[in-house]
This record gives C-alpha cells, sequence and structure tokens, in this order.
C-alpha cells in the first residue's frame, strides 16, 4: 500500500504543475482544470516520490508536479506494475495503469535540459480514470488487480 504526496495540475500546457490541496478526477477525462485532461489512455500521470528522490539525491532541487506529473505517490513502485493495474485511490477513485513512461518530445523538458536527465519517461505511468471522485494529499493508494476478467466473470481481488 502507498500514499498520496500530493496532486497537482497545471492550467496551461508547458507550464510547471502545482500541487493543490486536492482534486477532482473525472471518470473517462482527467484531473478537473489541468491543461493536459483529455479522453484517450493518457487521462492522467502518475510518478512515484522514490523517482523524485533520485534526482534530489543528485543535487537537484525538485518537488511534487516539477514532471509534470497529476499526482505524485509514495511506497509503490508504479513503473513496476503491468498494464492494466488497477488502483484504488483514496475511498472511491478506480485507475488503470494503460502506459508506463513516454517519449521525450524533440526539445526534451524542462529537468532535462537542466539535469542531463529524466525519470518520467522510464518510470512515469499514465492511467485512464474507471471511477472518479475526489482525491487529496494523504489519500491510501492500494494496487487491486490486473482489471482483466477471469473465465469465471470476476476480477482480480487485492493483491
Amino acid at each position: 500500500m502507498g500514499r498520496v504526496v500530493a496532486v497537482c495540475r497545471s492550467e496551461k500546457k508547458g507550464e510547471p504543475k502545482r500541487p493543490i490541496p486536492q482534486g477532482k478526477l473525472i471518470m473517462d477525462w482527467g484531473l478537473e482544470g489541468d491543461a493536459h485532461a483529455g479522453g484517450g489512455n493518457r487521462q492522467l500521470s502518475l510518478l512515484a516520490w522514490e523517482s523524485i528522490a533520485k534526482m534530489r539525491e543528485r543535487g537537484f532541487e525538485l518537488g511534487a508536479g516539477d514532471f509534470a506529473e497529476n499526482i505524485t505517490t509514495q511506497g509503490i513502485d508504479l513503473a513496476s506494475l503491468p498494464i492494466g493495474t488497477r488502483l484504488l485511490v483514496g475511498p472511491e477513485v478506480v485507475l488503470e495503469i494503460t502506459q508506463i513512461g513516454k517519449e521525450c518530445h524533440g526539445h526534451r523538458c524542462a529537468v532535462y535540459r537542466r539535469a542531463g536527465d529524466c525519470v518520467m519517461p522510464r518510470e512515469g505511468v499514465f492511467a485512464r480514470i474507471i471511477c472518479g471522485g475526489q482525491v487529496a494529499q494523504g489519500d491510501e493508494v492500494r494496487v487491486l488487480g490486473t482489471g482483466v476478467e477471469k473465465e469465471n466473470g470476476s476480477t482480480d481481488g487485492p493483491q
């Protein structure tokens, strides 16, 4: 089990995301008020605090949202979760991992230009919102399973 370290959003694309006390995740859309919200398989981005800590250990002052992630977590190795894994965030939000990592844009992000490296392309994950609701700093994050239906029609239970 993990927890939410921060919920982050930006009102315009190309701006760093800023932590907010809580946010509303809209089913099949994204974080309300975030410039990157939209349909498709990358409705929400997540990055583990442990990934940010790797860069901080190298002397860079980086925090939640600096890698343009919507939700910063702690206690779960997000990049090791298989595609299709479902997460329960807080009491009601269900996410499904749709992509691990992403290719950097041709111009690279501000973190890469400053540090010569960026963990988001390797360790950030993207998800679609299966069940929306409020998320806030401190909420628990639980791995539910893969969401892939078994022959008897049930889904994987808690791990």
